[in-house]
């Protein structure tokens, strides 16, 4: 991000990261141009390279970055009180109901599938995403086993990346087959396994 933006410019450039993940998610990567981002923002080419003066590969990082903490905020705020059964449960059915309706139209899965996953950029991206993901599911587990809800000998971070591998699994199943049993079944079994018997 170019330094000494104001607030005005933080605006502004956030509202051509917005426009420009509508672009990606209704064409895709491939289909979308800069021409067609700046179009649907009402944004001029001086202000693209102001604002991204990497081009089109830095504003794909930007709206990478802005896909995912979009997919942590509609998780918010189940996703930061996992303090019962209940919780927990309505914090999956949402995922799976969530994964349902946005299919292949899911933002970040939209993106990712279309960028090199051998970048750097993009692999900082993801790598900030899950840990994100990871640490709030961990807080919970751990809120869970002081409780005495879920087992006290599971180890709370691989936990949390179990479940964070069961729901990207799930969702790569739904996107192929159009059932959403595999994320259920894969969120259900790491359930299984924490709860205390």
């Amino acid at each position: 991000m170019p330094r000494g933006i104001t607030a005005k410019g933080l605006a502004t450039r956030q509202r051509i990261v917005e426009g420009a993940a509508e672009v990606v998610r209704t064409r895709g990567v491939a289909a979308t141009g800069l021409e067609d981002i700046r179009e649907a923002t009402g944004t001029s080419g001086g202000q693209m390279t102001h604002y991204f003066p990497g081009g089109k590969t830095e504003l794909l990082l930007a709206v990478a970055r802005h896909e995912g903490e979009q997919i942590l905020q509609e998780q918010r705020p189940l996703l930061d009180h996992l303090t019962s059964w209940g919780a927990w449960r309505a914090w999956a059915d949402g995922l799976v109901e969530r994964h349902e309706r946005q299919r292949e139209h899911c933002g970040l899965s939209t993106l990712l599938s279309q960028l090199d996953p051998g970048d750097l950029g993009v692999r900082e991206v993801l790598l900030e995403l899950f840990e994100s993901w990871g640490a709030a599911l961990e807080r919970g587990i751990l809120a869970m086993q002081r409780a005495g809800e879920m087992d006290a000998g599971a180890d709370p971070r691989e936990s949390a990346r179990a479940l964070l591998a069961s729901v990207q699994g799930g969702v790569v199943m739904l996107l192929a087959t159009g059932s959403s049993d595999y994320l259920r079944s894969g969120l259900d079994t790491c359930f299984a396994r924490l709860r205390v018997s």
